[in-house]
């Protein structure tokens, strides 16, 4: 596993997608390949795009590579997908909606299954961003899947999350009350030729003002209008680039990096508690067959889950 680290450090594009596949699929021994890359890890600007399912994420992301491949910089993607319930697989193909990147050897795109992480997120994405950094890319995009109130998982793996809305969806307002004002520093209105972008643009612009903004950035609102106009829409992206850009250096100068990078490590320490304690430990009773049972004594209602939590934990971890 650490030779595959190793190759991906080099920028080995096969070893990188093969080492990202065992992360997800949790291949036994993947986390040495993982201990051999960290400390070579956070170099690169990490964008997470969430928002709606259909509020075109997957467009613009397709659209911010060309705008950040103009600017010479190397590009990495994780498309969250949502999870197949047959196969536990990505449902999407990143290959099939970003076609047109696949011979240029500064883009590297990688989809993901959700595997029922809760906020969208897979457990892989903080170790696949690691691969991606270690690869040397300048700029990684996380896309999430988008699973609107809940979605706010992103801001303990990206510096910069764009919050993406489309009018006519739905009470959007409600779902930026709802978690995504906090965590968004850019918010983009996406397909703005649309009936009632205006509107949502004004709601959008009065919530950010009634807002407190400790951090010193007020997050702008862009409007991108339709992607049947390439033009236009090809200069909105690389106008939102300009401002994903702006926002870093902001981070950068205000020594607000240091506090993200806290986030994200709290959030990955606690991910590998979990993997190193609790997988073990229901492996264990799936093996044993004491789930099953468990799992009949709660239909009957003979116990209840809190009583066998506990009971769990005290075979298990006596020391605590």
């Amino acid at each position: 596993m650490e030779e595959l680290g190793k190759r991906a450090m080099a920028g080995d594009m096969r070893a990188a997608s093969r080492l990202i596949r065992n992360i997800e699929d949790n291949i036994p021994d993947t986390h040495k390949a993982i201990k051999h890359i960290f400390p070579h890890t956070g170099k690169a600007h990490v964008v997470g795009l969430t928002g709606a399912p259909g509020a075109g994420k997957s467009t613009i992301t397709d659209e911010l590579i060309m705008a950040i491949r103009k600017k010479n910089k190397t590009v990495g993607v994780l498309a969250v997908d949502p999870t197949s319930p047959f196969t536990g697989g990505a449902l999407l193909g990143d290959r099939i909606r970003m076609l047109r990147h696949a011979e240029d050897p500064g883009v590297f795109i990688r989809s993901l299954a959700t595997r029922g992480a809760m906020g969208g997120l897979s457990k892989a994405v903080g170790d696949g961003i690691h691969v991606l950094d270690v690869m040397g890319k300048d700029v990684i995009i996380v896309e999430t899947v988008g699973v609107g109130q809940q979605e706010v998982d992103i801001i303990n793996h990206a510096h910069t999350v764009i919050v993406v809305l489309v009018p006519g969806m739905g009470d959007d307002v409600q779902a930026i009350k709802a978690g995504l004002m906090e965590i968004a520093d850019i918010f983009v209105i996406n397909k703005a030729d649309r009936d009632g972008a205006k509107k949502l643009y004004k709601e959008t612009k009065n919530m950010i003002g009634m807002g407190k903004w400790t951090s010193g950035w007020e997050p702008p609102v862009l409007m991108i209008e339709s992607v049947m106009e390439p033009h236009s829409f090809a200069r909105s992206v690389a106008e939102l680039y300009d401002k994903i850009e702006a926002h870093y250096q902001h981070l950068v100068d205000k020594n607000i990096l240091v506090d993200r990078a806290h986030r994200k490590v709290v959030t990955e320490l606690n991910d590998a508690l979990k993997a190193a304690i609790l997988d073990p430990v229901l492996k264990k009773l799936m093996a044993d067959g004491e789930m099953e049972g468990m799992i009949a004594k709660l239909k009957t209602k003979a116990t209840d889950p809190y009583s066998l939590a506990e009971e769990v934990a005290q075979k298990y971890m006596k020391d605590i």
